[in-house]
């Protein structure tokens, strides 16, 4: 079988400590790269820039796309069935996992891609126009919106007060201090767990143990729907005993957590992988419900 990850393009865009009397550096607090930018650079994410000794969201409310979803689609198998979501997202991603799926903007930078500014308020007039065939509210999905979490926060209060539901597709690498922003005005979030490997999470730009913890508050925040996605990638998480341990430390936070088992295609650095074997994909789904009452089989 081929090498199931390639490997990552020989890119750092982190940035070393100035040398004295060099410009200040300004450290993102958004998620545990903590990025250290001169004014005017950009951090790993592409969202997210320095200016004026702090580090702001400079891809705040760009979006590369507007779609009306069934919620299904996010995947949402247990939060309000049959209703609809407006669907946005931008550019740029924390992660930089070789199977992903969007590559074409969680890659891209300014420049990089088409995009165009929404504010808080156009994007909730847009769902309040799109009631009358389902729409119920917000995602933020497509690629990672937690890179731009102000935006999410606005556009999330002024959707209660228009009784809109807002929702999160997220790999879930942010801080605490981002956690506390966020959670308390999202109502459901579908977090991917790539693996539950520390070491495979670093190959992918991740960290392990702050997703964990993401998950761990979502699922303790009252009033919060929570979902996780697994996508069952060759040679990367198609190991059972790796689910078995994920799905076990997650039905300690709560056996109802609907779990997708995802089957993968080839996609970005990884299009010389076949798909996952469907047989494979099954094998999992059993093992998962093992542990959790809610499995769901996707992308078969």
């Amino acid at each position: 079988m081929p090498s199931a990850v390639s490997p990552a393009p020989a890119v750092d865009p982190t940035v070393p400590d100035p040398a004295p009397g060099s410009t200040p550096v300004a450290t993102c607090g958004t998620c545990p790269h903590g990025c250290r930018l001169p004014d005017g650079h950009r951090g790993r994410c592409q969202a997210r820039i320095a200016r004026d000794g702090a580090v702001v969201a400079e891809a705040y409310g760009r979006t590369t796309g507007l779609a009306l979803d069934p919620i299904e689609k996010k995947p949402f198998a247990r939060f309000m069935p049959g209703t609809f979501v407006l669907s946005t997202g931008g550019y740029g991603c924390n992660m930089n996992c070789p199977w992903c799926q969007n590559d074409h903007i969680s890659t891209a930078g300014p420049a990089d891609v088409r995009w165009r500014s929404v504010t808080p308020d156009q994007l909730v007039a847009q769902a309040l126009d799109l009631r009358d065939r389902g729409c119920a509210g917000l995602a933020f999905t497509f690629n990672e919106p937690l890179i731009t979490w102000e935006f999410v926060r606005d556009a999330a209060l002024l959707a209660r007060r228009h009784d809109l539901i807002t929702t999160l597709v997220s790999n879930g690498m942010a801080t605490d201090a981002v956690l506390d922003e966020l959670l308390p005005v999202i109502d459901a979030a579908n977090i991917d767990l790539k693996t539950f490997d520390p070491a495979a999470y670093q190959r992918a730009g991740g960290h392990l143990p702050t997703v964990m913890n993401t998950i761990q508050r979502m699922a303790a925040q009252p009033g919060l729907h929570l979902e996780v996605t697994w996508l069952a990638v060759p040679g990367v998480s198609t190991d059972e005993n790796q689910l078995r341990q994920a799905t076990a430390w997650l039905v300690d936070l709560d056996p109802s957590i609907p779990l997708h088992v995802t089957r993968f295609f080839p996609c970005h650095r990884m299009r010389h992988v076949p798909p996952t074997d469907l047989g494979q994909l099954f094998h999992l789904v059993d093992v998962a419900r093992e542990h959790l009452t809610t499995v769901i089989p996707g992308n078969v």
